[in-house]
């Protein structure tokens, strides 16, 4: 998909600072736009403020300072935690979001766990589900709604290395298909590379943009053997000098 395809929303920060209670500073002076249909990945130390400007960008919380401002469109979020209902099928859970906003698609349900790989689990309770088919359901639920902007906190963070690497593997190839706008929080250097075509480094606390990097990545599908690469090796070697 080419760049005047892409169905993504754009995003800008302009002069962002937030403060929570007892004056502590979690983020300081924020200044990027991101265009509609990048990947960017957020890294930083714990403590940097990755999760609260995913929180800004999201509207869930407002900045005490500076303005956050996102084109018009669909927005989805997926968190640390899966969060599915128990008492809810698979097929359930991932229909939540159409019967909240009225909208109830079953062909757009049918797509999303589809593409998620998960029709023969359709019918399993959250209980039945693996670590990893649980958070291939929750971003099944985020993607049923067709959002032109996806968030992303860690989602994969609990899981295993190879389970990891596969749905990292997948959220890649949906984005190159969809042309959303996503961002990704995560602590590893490594998944940050592999699946975005740009990073942005908070420093550690109070998290100010050290780094704002468009990648020298091969673009276009990704497999694990892109690790092994000299360019892979490379960037590897700059974010960790800028993060340590």
């Amino acid at each position: 998909m080419n760049a005047t395809q892409r169905s993504g929303l754009s995003v800008s920060i302009q002069e962002v600072s937030q403060i929570f209670q007892s004056n502590v500073v979690a983020l300081e002076d924020l200044n990027f736009s991101i265009v509609a249909g990048e990947f960017v990945s957020i890294l930083g130390p714990s403590g940097s403020g990755k999760s609260t400007l995913l929180r800004l960008i999201a509207g869930l919380d407002r900045p005490t300072k500076g303005s956050v401002s996102v084109s018009e469109g669909s927005t989805a979020y997926v968190f640390q935690e899966s969060h599915l209902m128990p008492w809810r099928t698979l097929e359930e859970n991932v229909q939540l979001p159409l019967e909240l906003l009225g909208k109830m698609d079953k062909a757009r349900v049918d797509s999303a766990i589809l593409q998620l790989g998960l029709s023969d689990a359709r019918h399993r309770y959250p209980h039945q589900l693996s670590g990893g088919m649980k958070m291939r359901t929750s971003l099944a639920r985020a993607l049923v709604t067709s959002p032109q902007l996806l968030l992303l906190d860690e989602p994969f963070a609990a899981l295993d290395e190879m389970t990891r690497q596969k749905l990292d593997e997948d959220l890649r190839a949906l984005w190159e298909r969809t042309g959303m706008t996503v961002i990704f929080v995560t602590h590893s250097i490594s998944e940050a590379l592999f699946l975005a075509n740009r990073t942005f480094v908070l420093s550690a606390h109070p998290g100010k943009l050290i780094l704002d990097r468009k990648l020298e990545i091969k673009p276009g599908k990704r497999d694990w053997s892109v690790k092994t690469s000299p360019e892979f090796n490379r960037e590897m070697t700059l974010h960790y000098e800028a993060i340590k």
